[in-house]
């Protein structure tokens, strides 16, 4: 299994339900091209991005994919 995990900087003012949201459309979009993607969304002391059970190759796609959910979320948040 591929395990998933972005923490964001606690310091971000996020709206409320942000976080659990970037969770849901990250997963669903992810799944797409891993089948058996497990993504998590915190807030943490910092930005990060961990990957546990992939290859680099599959760590470029999940960096693009988190990029894409992130610059779209005018069209998937509805706070």
């Amino acid at each position: 299994m591929l395990h998933v995990e972005v923490t964001i900087d606690k310091k971000k003012k996020l709206p409320d339900g942000a976080a659990a949201a970037l969770a849901v459309e990250l997963n669903k979009r992810l799944q797409r091209k891993f089948p058996d993607v497990e993504a998590t969304v915190r807030l943490a002391g910092g930005d990060g991005l961990s990957v546990r059970g992939g290859t680099t190759a599959d760590r470029e796609v999940i960096e693009e994919v988190l990029q894409d959910t992130w610059e779209s979320a005018d069209d998937w948040f509805q706070p």
